[in-house]
Protein backbone atom coordinates (compact mmCIF):
# COMPACT_ATOMS: atom_id res chain seq x y z
CA UNK A 1 0.00 0.00 0.00
CA UNK A 2 1.05 3.60 -0.56
CA UNK A 3 2.12 5.20 2.70
CA UNK A 4 -0.45 7.44 4.37
CA UNK A 5 1.56 10.62 4.01
CA UNK A 6 1.99 10.16 0.28
CA UNK A 7 -1.22 11.98 -0.66
CA UNK A 8 -2.16 13.89 2.47
CA UNK A 9 -3.45 16.74 0.31
CA UNK A 10 -4.90 16.65 -3.18
CA UNK A 11 -2.39 18.18 -5.63
CA UNK A 12 -3.59 20.78 -8.09
CA UNK A 13 -3.40 19.91 -11.78
CA UNK A 14 -0.32 21.52 -13.32
CA UNK A 15 -0.21 22.75 -16.92
CA UNK A 16 2.78 24.98 -17.56
CA UNK A 17 5.84 23.38 -19.20
CA UNK A 18 5.49 22.56 -22.86
CA UNK A 19 8.61 20.40 -22.96
CA UNK A 20 7.10 18.05 -20.36
CA UNK A 21 3.58 18.10 -21.84
CA UNK A 22 4.62 17.08 -25.35
CA UNK A 23 5.86 13.54 -24.59
CA UNK A 24 2.98 12.96 -22.17
CA UNK A 25 -0.06 14.05 -24.22
CA UNK A 26 0.98 16.39 -27.02
CA UNK A 27 2.31 13.68 -29.32
CA UNK A 28 -0.94 11.71 -29.07
CA UNK A 29 -3.14 14.79 -29.34
CA UNK A 30 -1.62 15.44 -32.76
CA UNK A 31 -2.83 12.06 -33.99
CA UNK A 32 -6.37 12.78 -32.79
CA UNK A 33 -6.22 16.28 -34.28
CA UNK A 34 -5.69 14.88 -37.79
CA UNK A 35 -8.80 12.70 -37.56
CA UNK A 36 -10.75 15.51 -35.90
CA UNK A 37 -10.02 17.98 -38.71
CA UNK A 38 -10.75 15.37 -41.38
CA UNK A 39 -14.13 14.83 -39.72
CA UNK A 40 -14.89 18.56 -39.65
CA UNK A 41 -13.97 18.80 -43.36
CA UNK A 42 -14.22 22.61 -43.39
CA UNK A 43 -13.44 24.82 -46.34
CA UNK A 44 -10.06 26.40 -47.00
CA UNK A 45 -9.13 29.99 -46.18
CA UNK A 46 -11.10 30.17 -42.93
CA UNK A 47 -10.27 32.06 -39.74
CA UNK A 48 -9.74 29.60 -36.87
CA UNK A 49 -9.71 30.07 -33.11
CA UNK A 50 -7.91 27.40 -31.06
CA UNK A 51 -9.18 27.68 -27.47
CA UNK A 52 -6.81 26.29 -24.85
CA UNK A 53 -4.19 25.78 -27.54
CA UNK A 54 -1.57 24.48 -25.10
CA UNK A 55 1.70 23.75 -26.88
CA UNK A 56 0.06 24.21 -30.26
CA UNK A 57 -0.63 20.59 -31.24
CA UNK A 58 -4.02 21.39 -32.75
CA UNK A 59 -2.91 24.73 -34.20
CA UNK A 60 -0.01 23.07 -36.02
CA UNK A 61 -2.35 20.46 -37.45
CA UNK A 62 -4.80 23.13 -38.62
CA UNK A 63 -1.95 24.91 -40.39
CA UNK A 64 -0.76 21.72 -42.07
CA UNK A 65 -4.11 20.18 -42.94
CA UNK A 66 -6.93 22.75 -43.06
CA UNK A 67 -5.29 25.46 -45.22
CA UNK A 68 -6.52 28.32 -43.00
CA UNK A 69 -6.36 32.03 -43.64
CA UNK A 70 -5.32 32.58 -40.03
CA UNK A 71 -5.25 30.78 -36.68
CA UNK A 72 -5.31 32.39 -33.24
CA UNK A 73 -4.33 30.17 -30.32
CA UNK A 74 -5.35 31.22 -26.82
CA UNK A 75 -4.23 29.62 -23.56
CA UNK A 76 -3.93 30.82 -19.94
CA UNK A 77 -0.46 29.26 -19.50
CA UNK A 78 2.46 31.55 -20.28
CA UNK A 79 4.70 28.49 -20.52
CA UNK A 80 2.53 26.81 -23.13
CA UNK A 81 2.16 30.01 -25.16
CA UNK A 82 5.94 30.52 -25.09
CA UNK A 83 6.45 26.93 -26.27
CA UNK A 84 3.96 27.38 -29.13
CA UNK A 85 5.61 30.63 -30.24
CA UNK A 86 9.05 29.01 -30.20
CA UNK A 87 8.01 26.00 -32.21
CA UNK A 88 5.40 27.22 -34.69
CA UNK A 89 6.84 29.57 -37.29
CA UNK A 90 4.00 30.37 -39.64
CA UNK A 91 2.83 33.88 -40.47
CA UNK A 92 -0.78 32.69 -40.33
CA UNK A 93 -0.51 31.73 -36.64
CA UNK A 94 -0.62 33.98 -33.59
CA UNK A 95 -0.79 33.11 -29.90
CA UNK A 96 -2.20 35.08 -26.98
CA UNK A 97 -2.65 34.49 -23.26
CA UNK A 98 -6.32 34.33 -22.37
CA UNK A 99 -9.10 32.45 -20.57
CA UNK A 100 -11.61 30.15 -22.24
CA UNK A 101 -14.41 31.59 -20.11
CA UNK A 102 -13.65 35.13 -21.24
CA UNK A 103 -12.05 34.98 -24.66
CA UNK A 104 -10.17 38.16 -25.61
CA UNK A 105 -11.75 38.33 -29.07
CA UNK A 106 -14.51 40.29 -30.74
CA UNK A 107 -17.82 38.56 -31.41
CA UNK A 108 -18.24 37.03 -34.86
CA UNK A 109 -14.51 37.19 -35.67
CA UNK A 110 -13.88 33.56 -36.64
CA UNK A 111 -15.32 30.94 -38.97
CA UNK A 112 -14.43 28.06 -36.64
CA UNK A 113 -13.66 27.81 -32.93
CA UNK A 114 -12.13 24.55 -31.73
CA UNK A 115 -10.79 23.18 -28.45
CA UNK A 116 -8.58 20.12 -28.09
CA UNK A 117 -8.42 18.30 -24.72
CA UNK A 118 -9.50 21.44 -22.88
CA UNK A 119 -13.13 21.41 -21.77
CA UNK A 120 -12.63 19.00 -18.87
CA UNK A 121 -10.18 21.42 -17.26
CA UNK A 122 -12.26 24.60 -17.58
CA UNK A 123 -14.08 25.31 -14.29
CA UNK A 124 -17.22 26.38 -16.18
CA UNK A 125 -17.25 24.51 -19.50
CA UNK A 126 -20.68 25.86 -20.41
CA UNK A 127 -19.25 29.39 -20.34
CA UNK A 128 -16.35 28.28 -22.51
CA UNK A 129 -18.66 26.81 -25.15
CA UNK A 130 -20.84 29.94 -25.02
CA UNK A 131 -17.72 32.03 -25.61
CA UNK A 132 -16.71 29.87 -28.54
CA UNK A 133 -20.17 30.34 -30.02
CA UNK A 134 -19.89 34.10 -29.48
CA UNK A 135 -16.52 34.15 -31.25
CA UNK A 136 -17.77 32.62 -34.52
CA UNK A 137 -19.88 34.09 -37.28
CA UNK A 138 -23.50 32.92 -37.70
CA UNK A 139 -23.26 29.54 -39.36
CA UNK A 140 -19.74 29.08 -37.98
CA UNK A 141 -18.47 25.81 -36.54
CA UNK A 142 -17.81 25.16 -32.86
CA UNK A 143 -16.08 21.85 -32.12
CA UNK A 144 -13.96 20.09 -29.52
CA UNK A 145 -12.49 16.77 -28.50
CA UNK A 146 -11.73 15.28 -25.07
CA UNK A 147 -10.09 12.05 -23.96
CA UNK A 148 -12.27 9.10 -23.00
CA UNK A 149 -10.69 9.01 -19.55
CA UNK A 150 -13.24 6.53 -18.23
CA UNK A 151 -12.29 3.70 -20.56
CA UNK A 152 -10.59 4.29 -23.89
CA UNK A 153 -7.58 6.45 -23.01
CA UNK A 154 -5.50 3.40 -22.12
CA UNK A 155 -2.21 5.00 -21.12
CA UNK A 156 -4.01 6.90 -18.34
CA UNK A 157 -6.46 4.10 -17.57
CA UNK A 158 -3.60 1.71 -16.80
CA UNK A 159 -1.92 4.37 -14.65
CA UNK A 160 -4.96 5.15 -12.50
CA UNK A 161 -5.97 1.51 -12.11
CA UNK A 162 -2.48 0.71 -10.78
CA UNK A 163 -2.43 3.81 -8.57
CA UNK A 164 -5.84 3.03 -7.07
CA UNK A 165 -4.77 -0.53 -6.29
CA UNK A 166 -1.99 0.91 -4.12
CA UNK A 167 -3.67 4.05 -2.82
CA UNK A 168 -7.43 4.46 -2.31
CA UNK A 169 -7.02 8.25 -2.44
CA UNK A 170 -5.98 7.98 -6.09
CA UNK A 171 -9.55 7.08 -7.03
CA UNK A 172 -10.67 10.65 -6.32
CA UNK A 173 -7.98 12.05 -8.63
CA UNK A 174 -8.75 9.75 -11.56
CA UNK A 175 -9.90 11.86 -14.54
CA UNK A 176 -12.44 9.18 -15.41
CA UNK A 177 -14.22 9.91 -12.14
CA UNK A 178 -13.58 13.65 -11.97
CA UNK A 179 -14.70 14.71 -15.42
CA UNK A 180 -18.25 13.91 -16.57
CA UNK A 181 -17.52 15.44 -19.98
CA UNK A 182 -15.28 12.49 -20.85
CA UNK A 183 -18.49 10.63 -21.78
CA UNK A 184 -20.57 11.14 -24.95
CA UNK A 185 -23.96 12.10 -23.50
CA UNK A 186 -22.81 14.98 -21.27
CA UNK A 187 -20.58 16.30 -24.05
CA UNK A 188 -23.44 16.30 -26.54
CA UNK A 189 -25.73 17.95 -23.99
CA UNK A 190 -23.17 20.69 -23.32
CA UNK A 191 -23.14 21.75 -26.96
CA UNK A 192 -26.90 21.48 -27.36
CA UNK A 193 -27.45 23.62 -24.23
CA UNK A 194 -25.22 26.33 -25.74
CA UNK A 195 -27.80 26.75 -28.51
CA UNK A 196 -25.64 25.17 -31.20
CA UNK A 197 -27.43 23.45 -34.03
CA UNK A 198 -26.82 20.09 -35.75
CA UNK A 199 -24.78 18.80 -32.84
CA UNK A 200 -22.92 15.60 -33.70
CA UNK A 201 -20.50 13.40 -31.77
CA UNK A 202 -18.07 10.65 -32.75
CA UNK A 203 -15.30 8.56 -31.21
CA UNK A 204 -11.74 8.82 -32.51
CA UNK A 205 -9.31 5.98 -31.77
CA UNK A 206 -5.57 6.33 -32.37
CA UNK A 207 -2.65 3.99 -31.62
CA UNK A 208 -0.31 4.97 -28.80
CA UNK A 209 2.65 2.62 -29.13
CA UNK A 210 5.49 3.11 -26.66
CA UNK A 211 9.00 1.92 -27.59
CA UNK A 212 9.53 0.40 -24.17
CA UNK A 213 8.50 0.91 -20.56
CA UNK A 214 10.74 3.96 -20.12
CA UNK A 215 8.98 5.65 -23.03
CA UNK A 216 5.69 5.04 -21.23
CA UNK A 217 6.86 5.90 -17.71
CA UNK A 218 9.13 8.93 -18.13
CA UNK A 219 6.34 11.38 -19.15
CA UNK A 220 4.67 10.74 -15.78
CA UNK A 221 7.75 12.29 -14.17
CA UNK A 222 7.21 15.62 -15.92
CA UNK A 223 4.56 16.88 -13.51
CA UNK A 224 2.17 18.13 -16.24
CA UNK A 225 -1.46 17.09 -15.84
CA UNK A 226 -3.35 15.17 -13.14
CA UNK A 227 -1.57 11.80 -13.36
CA UNK A 228 2.00 13.19 -13.51
CA UNK A 229 1.14 15.70 -10.76
CA UNK A 230 -0.05 12.83 -8.58
CA UNK A 231 2.98 10.73 -9.47
CA UNK A 232 5.47 13.42 -8.51
CA UNK A 233 3.64 14.11 -5.22
CA UNK A 234 4.40 10.56 -4.09
CA UNK A 235 7.43 9.68 -2.01
CA UNK A 236 10.27 8.02 -3.91
CA UNK A 237 9.40 4.65 -2.36
CA UNK A 238 5.72 4.92 -3.28
CA UNK A 239 6.56 6.09 -6.78
CA UNK A 240 8.84 3.03 -7.16
CA UNK A 241 5.97 0.75 -6.07
CA UNK A 242 3.69 2.32 -8.63
CA UNK A 243 6.34 2.00 -11.33
CA UNK A 244 6.89 -1.68 -10.55
CA UNK A 245 3.17 -2.45 -10.63
CA UNK A 246 2.76 -0.74 -13.99
CA UNK A 247 5.80 -2.45 -15.46
CA UNK A 248 4.36 -5.85 -14.54
CA UNK A 249 0.83 -5.13 -15.76
CA UNK A 250 1.24 -3.39 -19.12
CA UNK A 251 0.88 -5.44 -22.31
CA UNK A 252 4.04 -6.12 -24.32
CA UNK A 253 4.67 -6.90 -27.97
CA UNK A 254 7.40 -9.39 -28.92
CA UNK A 255 9.81 -6.51 -29.62
CA UNK A 256 9.30 -5.07 -26.13
CA UNK A 257 7.07 -2.21 -27.24
CA UNK A 258 3.83 -1.41 -25.40
CA UNK A 259 0.87 -1.30 -27.82
CA UNK A 260 -1.99 0.78 -26.42
CA UNK A 261 -4.77 2.85 -27.95
CA UNK A 262 -6.27 6.21 -27.05
CA UNK A 263 -9.90 7.14 -27.58
CA UNK A 264 -11.19 10.68 -27.75
CA UNK A 265 -14.76 11.88 -28.16
CA UNK A 266 -15.25 14.69 -30.65
CA UNK A 267 -18.27 16.97 -30.81
CA UNK A 268 -19.33 19.69 -33.25
CA UNK A 269 -22.18 22.11 -33.73
CA UNK A 270 -23.12 25.11 -35.84
CA UNK A 271 -23.83 28.62 -34.61
CA UNK A 272 -27.42 29.59 -35.57
CA UNK A 273 -27.83 31.93 -38.46
CA UNK A 274 -29.76 35.16 -37.92
CA UNK A 275 -33.50 34.78 -38.50
CA UNK A 276 -35.43 36.86 -40.97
Amino acid sequence: MVTQHAMSARPSDVWAAGEAYEPYVGRWSRLVAREFLAWLALERDLRWLDVGCGTGALTATILAQAHPRAVLGIDPSEGFIAHARRNIHDARANFEIGEARNLPVEAGTFDAAVAGLVLNFVPEPARAVAEMRRAVVPGGTVAAYVWDYAEGMQLMRHFWDAAAALDRAAEDLDEGRRFPLCRPQPLHALFAAAGLERVELRAIDVPTVFRDFEDYWSPFLGGQGPAPTYCMALSEADRARLRDRLERSLPRAPDGSIPLTARAFAVRGVSPRAQG
